[in-house]
């Protein structure tokens, strides 16, 4: 037992660490004696006063830093499909590194008996469930936001490993530069789950369609459009030979067993959302069902997260790319960074808007205006970037759609853009003023030295 400079007793972390078995432990505990042989003293929990002993009552720089050490491991997993591995770091020396094939086989190391432990992790699906296990066990989860992993190192200089990843995550621990990311709630993560379901299903009935139409290319045949619901009894009522018939049932048979799931998805689904208020909310607003609201809602999850529109426009990669240094500007094509399935269901929902809104509608009229000047194209994504933004308002104050007040929103929006034209154009007209102006000398003094 050491006594701090308060006078207290504090515990060492190889008695914290007692029951955690193993020689990856004892080399830990043994690597945190020998660390606190120093300046440093090793504690079980910081001092409650600026996490240091002789902190500053008021606000003061610490030229010396603190006099102690937390007792948080510094801990990082890379999670393979077949393997993970582990790295713990202290003092910036890795102390322990190990490559094994599931989480249990990391007991001794982050069970319920080792020491407290930050570990981190990058945001994928395994992270869910990881994140849920160690923090039952007590340890502290920070979810890496891979955007933002290649701050920290990651493939730098042409080499990338499993242990790499870990190392620089771990050391990255220590420093306290880990970009986190941002947990689902339970209810999002389930609603994220049976969106996932349906997303493949539909994919899965979309292939096969594509294969079946093929083949019947092949002999010549082209059936007519229908809705893919429809395509079955669609092709059982074409005038198709036997052969013909035999060549796709194995194709059919699983389409009708895919459109059997599908209904069963959707009622799930119907289900789960009515115990979201925020889905029925977003519904309102045109071109956006119930699988648009329930995607959006998956994956923003709290709208009072963001403090304003630009930021999940941003956040589902719908706001332009930018490329500019100095005095030069570029602006580029939309960053498509985010949940690239949002971003999908919010296009759709866009041209859905575009083609079959209302005509008096304020989002389609804006669109309508936009395409006139920019294309088509360029207006759906521009739409489908202001539909984030009416979608996460609407969610922000537990509203509905108004058509009203967009209406007026995008009235001083044009209103705006035209008085910024105005001004421009005018700006423009004086800038010319002004190099005339300049030239007249020039002009004079050339006219002067001409020989007649």
């Amino acid at each position: 037992m050491k006594q701090s400079k308060a006078g207290g007793k504090v515990s060492g972390y190889a008695r914290v660490g007692a029951g955690a078995v193993g020689s990856g432990a004892l080399r830990v505990s043994r690597a945190w004696a020998e660390a606190g042989a120093g300046v440093q003293k090793e504690v079980v929990d910081l001092s409650s006063i600026a996490f240091a002993v002789d902190a500053p009552a008021r606000s003061k720089t610490q030229r010396l830093g603190a006099k102690e050490r937390s007792t948080m491991r510094n801990v990082a997993l890379d999670l393979g499909t077949r393997k993970i591995s582990f790295c713990e770091v202290l003092a910036n020396e890795v102390v322990v590194r190990r490559t094994v094939t599931s989480l249990g086989a990391l007991d001794d190391l982050l069970g319920k008996d080792a020491a407290p432990a930050r570990v981190a992790v990058e945001a994928c699906r395994e992270a869910w469930h990881v994140h849920g296990e160690l923090t039952k066990r007590g340890h502290e989860v920070l979810l890496v936001d891979t955007s933002r992993v290649r701050q920290l190192g990651i493939g730098q200089h042409g080499r990338k490993t499993d242990r790499i990843d870990a190392e620089v995550l771990a050391r990255a621990v220590e420093r306290g530069t880990i970009p986190v990311a941002h947990l689902l709630s339970p209810e999002r993560q389930q609603l994220r789950k049976e969106l996932g379901v349906r997303r493949a299903l539909v994919e899965t009935r979309a292939q096969y369609v594509v294969i079946v139409r093929g083949l019947l290319r092949a002999d010549g045949i082209t059936l007519g459009r229908c809705d893919t619901e429809h395509f079955v009894s669609h092709v059982r009522r074409a005038s198709l030979s036997a052969e013909q018939r035999q060549n796709i049932a194995p194709l059919v048979l699983i389409l009708e067993k895919v459109n059997e799931q599908l209904v069963a998805v959707d009622a799930r689904l119907e289900t789960v959302c009515a115990r979201e208020p925020a889905v029925a909310a977003l519904t309102t607003t045109p071109g956006v069902g119930l699988i648009v609201a329930a995607a959006f809602v998956s994956v923003i999850d709290e709208a009072k997260r963001f403090r304003h529109a630009h930021q999940v426009q941003a956040y589902v990669g719908l706001v332009p790319s930018e490329n500019s240094s100095g005095e030069r500007r570029r602006i580029g094509s939309i960053t498509k960074h985010g949940n690239g399935y949002l971003r999908s269901m919010l296009v759709q929902a866009a041209w859905s808007i575009l083609r079959t809104a209302d005509r008096h509608d304020p989002l389609r009229v804006w669109a309508e205006q936009v395409a006139e000047r920019r294309g088509k194209r360029i207006a759906v994504v521009a739409l489908a970037r202001r539909l984030a933004g009416v979608l996460w308002a609407i969610w922000r104050d537990g509203t509905v759609y108004d058509a009203a007040w967009i209406g007026q929103r995008s009235q001083r929006g044009l209103e705006r853009q035209a008085q910024e034209a105005d001004v421009r154009a005018a700006a423009m007209k004086r800038a010319a003023h002004k190099a005339k102006v300049r030239m007249r000398p020039q002009r004079r003094r050339t006219a002067a030295t001409t020989p007649a």
